[in-house]
């Protein structure tokens, strides 16, 4: 496997299946949602905004669907709003309540760009985060305290590293030290793996994205608790959503959203179980395999079931993409949103990673449709591509 020759065939013409492991940046669509979506799409073309008998079919479709969203998120129905995914919804939970509320926006420093550019853009706060990638409880109690914000944002599970956290503790801190503040969660990462109805429940806004468990992209939701009543909308016109979102609300992709959400949430024991073992797998023997590989997160630490987030030294992993690329294992550096950035991730620069580990970083993530054939794809290709890149490190070097 070392010799040259292995290295022009390539592993990929040895095997018959490629290795996706990237789906905490977008995992496939379940069978059941494009079913759901192509149904949808060949029945009910109908305005839902419409008074007739095709836009009352259409809206009906999505009065379901409202429910069957309103039931994963622990919310009423009436408390669910259609977004476009989760950066809009984001960006409705944290500019909305921080225009609502004339106050300061504040978030962990660890956040998904879709919160923290809006709250750096606001002129906000950060709120900074442990080894772990969960927020600093003690430095958060304080900067609520001495700002009482109108909106802080901590995300449930963190989309990079996988880190998981505990909202209830987090909330009672906040709301201990400024009542009137509204907590907002996103929910994106978490949604395919966590029983967010329970998790996120203090929270008073939750937002998902419909393609991170199943479902289209193009469509998400929001949750707006009683104490977020006051959002302002973001996009004005039409008076959908209960004049919290306007705009023709996406019919196919909401239909087909809550059929992926449904069957997530029936599949979630069985499918964390078997991924997890996965996860497992692939994370030991790649740390047996590569010297001086190291995990991001500490292997007891709470976290996702599907992400393996590792560090690599002597390794530029946008190289080592290219390299798995071509042998099809496709992963990502990092956020993916991220990926080609010149700056290390900010996720890793919160948490205190050293800049030059934070270059050498790759995200493996997995999804409902992993096997374990992909496990032994990505065994294979990845330790050796690691140690092709280092060879030719040290040629240049020496």
């Amino acid at each position: 496997m070392d010799s040259p020759a292995s290295d022009r065939v390539g592993l990929a013409t040895l095997v018959s299946v490629s290795a996706y492991l990237d789906h905490a940046a977008s995992t496939p669509m379940l069978p059941i949602a494009i079913e759901a979506m192509t149904a949808a799409a060949s029945q009910h073309f109908g305005n839902p905004s419409g008074a007739h008998r095709l836009a009352r079919d259409a809206r009906r479709l999505i009065d379901d669907a409202r429910q069957t969203v309103a039931d994963a998120l622990g919310a009423d129905l009436g408390e669910v709003v259609f977004t476009s995914g989760g950066t809009e919804a984001d960006n409705l939970a944290v500019l909305g309540m921080a225009e609502a509320g004339g106050g300061v926006a504040m978030c962990s420093a660890v956040e998904h760009h879709a919160v923290l550019d809006p709250v750096v853009r606001s002129g906000g706060v950060l709120v900074p985060v442990g080894a772990e990638g969960t927020v600093d409880r003690s430095a958060l109690a304080g900067l609520v305290k001495k700002h009482h914000p109108a909106v802080v944002s901590l995300m449930l599970a963190n989309n990079e590293v996988g880190s998981v956290t505990d909202l209830h503790s987090a909330c009672a801190a906040i709301r201990t030290r400024s009542p009137d503040t509204v907590v907002h969660t996103d929910a994106v990462q978490a949604m395919p793996w966590l029983a967010v109805d329970e998790l996120a429940s203090a929270a008073d806004l939750v937002a998902i994205s419909a393609h991170k468990f199943g479902g289209p992209k193009g469509v998400g939701a929001l949750a707006v608790r009683k104490a977020a009543a006051t959002i302002r909308a973001r996009a004005i016109g039409g008076g959908q959503e209960r004049e919290r979102r306007g705009g023709t609300q996406n019919v196919l992709g909401i239909v087909s959203m809550a059929a992926a959400l449904a069957h997530n949430r029936a599949e979630r024991e069985h499918t964390n179980h078997r991924v997890m073992g996965l996860r497992d797998r692939l994370e030991g023997e790649l740390l047996a395999a590569i010297p001086g590989a190291c995990s991001t997160l500490p292997l007891d630490a709470i976290r996702l079931p599907n992400i393996v987030h590792l560090c690599l030294p002597g390794v530029e992993v946008e190289a080592l993409l290219v390299l798995l690329e071509q042998e099809e294992v496709y992963a990502s550096a990092g956020s993916s949103c991220s990926s080609g950035a010149m700056e290390p991730s900010h996720v890793l620069a919160a948490m205190g990673i050293d800049r030059e580990l934070a270059f050498a970083s790759v995200r493996l993530s997995l999804g409902w449709c992993s096997t374990d054939e992909e496990i032994d794809l990505a065994l294979r290709v990845i330790p050796h591509a690691v140690a092709r890149l280092r060879n030719h490190r040290e040629r240049d070097v020496g």
